[in-house]
């Protein structure tokens, strides 16, 4: 194609993708690298990209240990409990000692974080949850990012991250395009961040047609966290950890506000407490140490979250249903009634955009809750991602391999979504996990890690070749359409989006089998993949729009297969919830109390998988 090739060169730090993660990068990496080069390269616009683009009402991981609140190994402990044991403490705990200091920042910059009038603390929605006023929370982190950066690149959707040609299995940049004008940009860098964000979309949504972007998980996360470090051999791991999560019917309002500071409860829809009497069938089947219903008032001894959704799928599937939120007694109250419609206003307005429209005021009638379908990623309540090193002074061998976040990958590093392991990082985590990225970034490059990097120009034509080739079908075969969009020389990327969701739904446990799978199942979606990637080889964009939307397919392809292939693997039914093994219905901890890692063949596309061990570095507490 005839689109300008522009080229940065030079360049130290490359982060990819400007959330949290990655704004927390460029910030650090200018503190630990005063005279390097830092670029941003993002598929939006800094100021309004990531999963905190439209606004956060809570900052969801906080320690407050200068207020005496909570301590690190706590929030480890808390974490290990909700994920049934399966967690990279050394990485949790790593960000958890750091990211106080991230939130005193954010309120430093200016955003709005509301303090409990009688001690001056923050205050507290839960126990690890801080209340803001969070609008305009990302352009607040933005601006910081922007200061620090040599330059950022806003529109340019990242496809391929560039491999060095000197040495086998080192970083040496990324190449994309910009969406408005088409592009080419190749950057050349020493070192890469990735936090180009999780997975939403890749399986069916409840919400269709017009409703198709009104999903919980921010729309426009296509997996490129995932798809561009697996396309480039990086290991991975728990990627069947997917989520799925409790929230209001159709707009995917979220419950923690509702839960937490509103103190409000759920009902099934003849009126009675429903969680309770699934609660010995689970014990049997995932064992008291999981569902420990008798200290569950302790905080590092919750009730996992997925245990409670299997409640609730089973309630509704037992014909008990909906299930509501009971929210007619906290409103009331008209602080609380306030605070509850704020708590949307300031990041879901399109659920209350949906209460209005449907005349439903949570006053006066208790509102639906539903299921979601699941989603894949790493910063939130899930520990899905790339197997990262972590820091030198807590992990054992197994973990650490000289850089803090670096992947399996030289001179790649891993930022929010994109490390592994880390599950209720949430935004300020996120945004630590950026910060101890670029630190450890910077040193790679002060050891002379980075020396000696070569990019051939066969390499970077073969990747413009490569990432405009849907424009280059649809320009042969635009003319033989047989009816509306359908042509048997290509499919367009809105038919590939359809038909992935409809395989990760049906054979990978989607909301549509109740989240059921099993061998065979898994198997016979495998095979529908292989022959869905070859079809994928003729996709077509007729604009540069589609052009992006062809690559976030791809993208969320590579992550879904990721999936599969992990969900295979781990014979037990780790999360009941989130997903069933049919043919492992239990927990099996004798055999599978161990992490999953992936690698996939950067030249042949085939999976290895292995176990790798858990350590349990945080003790228990005392009751």
């Amino acid at each position: 194609m005839g689109y300008k090739t522009i080229i940065e060169d030079d360049i130290d730090v490359l982060v990819v993708g400007a959330g949290l993660g990655g704004t927390g990068a460029a910030f650090e990496a200018r503190y630990w690298g005063k005279s390097k080069k830092i670029v941003i390269a993002e598929k939006a616009n800094i100021d309004r990209s990531g999963a905190v683009a439209q606004g956060l009402y809570a900052i969801n991981c906080y320690m407050g240990t200068r207020f005496g609140e909570n301590n690190p190994e706590d929030h480890v402990r808390y974490a290990r409990m909700d994920l049934m044991g399966m967690v990279r403490e050394d990485l949790a705990f790593d960000m958890a000692r750091h990211v106080d200091s991230a939130v005193h920042q954010f309120e430093e910059w200016g955003l709005p974080i509301m303090k409990d009038v009688k001690t001056g603390t923050y205050l507290r929605e839960g126990r690890w949850q801080i209340m803001i006023h969070g609008e305009s929370y990302k352009p607040i982190v933005a601006e910081a990012a922007k200061k620090s950066a040599d330059k950022v690149f806003n529109r340019i959707c990242v496809t391929h991250l560039l491999m060095d040609d000197s040495k086998d299995n080192r970083i040496a940049g990324a190449v994309g395009f910009n969406v408005r004008t088409g592009n080419y940009h190749v950057f050349k860098s020493k070192t890469v961040i990735c936090g180009a964000g999780g997975a939403s979309n890749i399986f069916k949504p409840r919400s269709v047609g017009e409703g198709a972007g009104r999903v919980w998980y921010a729309p426009w996360s296509s997996g490129s966290a995932y798809g561009l470090m697996i396309d480039a051999g990086a290991k991975m791991t728990q990627m069947e950890n997917r989520i799925v999560l409790a929230r209001f019917k159709d707009g995917y309002g979220p419950v923690g506000a509702y839960f937490l500071h509103l103190k409000t409860y759920t009902q099934n829809g003849i009126g009675e407490e429903y969680e309770s009497k699934w609660f010995p069938a689970l014990t049997e089947m995932v064992g008291k140490e999981y569902l420990d219903t008798e200290n569950q008032h302790l905080s590092h001894k919750p009730i996992p979250t997925c245990l409670r959704n299997h409640a609730f799928i089973n309630e509704v599937n037992a014909g008990r249903g909906p299930i509501h939120m009971i929210t007619m007694e906290a409103f009331q109250d008209p602080h609380l009634e306030e605070i509850g419609w704020h708590n949307f206003l300031g990041m879901t307005v399109g659920q209350a955009v949906l209460w209005a429209a449907t005349d439903v005021d949570p006053k006066y009638e208790n509102p639906e809750l539903t299921t979601s379908e699941p989603y894949v990623m790493g910063s939130h309540a899930t520990g899905c991602g790339a197997w990262c090193s972590g820091p030198e002074d807590v992990s054992p061998d197994e973990y650490f391999w000289g850089y803090n976040r670096m992947t399996t990958v030289e001179g790649l590093f891993g930022a929010g979504d994109a490390v592994g392991g880390t599950p209720h990082a949430f935004s300020s985590g996120s945004f630590t996990e950026g910060r101890l990225a670029a630190k450890a970034a910077c040193k790679y490059i002060d050891d002379g890690k980075a020396n000696g990097i070569t990019v051939s120009d066969k390499q970077i034509a073969d990747l413009k070749e490569t990432i405009y080739k849907p424009m280059e079908v649809y320009t042969v075969g635009r003319n033989e359409i047989v009816a509306g969009s359908v042509n048997p020389n290509y499919i367009n990327p809105r038919q590939g989006l359809d038909r992935l969701q409809k395989l990760m739904d049906e054979y990978c446990g989607g909301f549509g089998v109740n989240y059921m799978t099993n061998e065979k199942l898994l198997q016979i979606g495998l095979k529908k993949m292989a022959i869905f990637a070859e079809d994928l080889e003729k996709i077509a964009a007729e604009d540069i729009h589609e052009l992006l939307r062809a690559w976030e397919l791809k993208h969320r392809f590579l992550t879904s297969e990721s999936v599969f292939q992990h969900t295979l693997f781990r014979k037990e039914t780790r999360w009941p919830g989130y997903y069933y093994r049919g043919d492992a219905m239990k927990l099996d901890d004798k055999n599978w109390h161990v992490l999953t890692v992936s690698h996939r063949d950067r030249k042949t596309g085939e999976y290895t998988l292995a176990k790798a061990p858990l350590y349990h570095l945080v003790g228990e507490k005392e009751d």
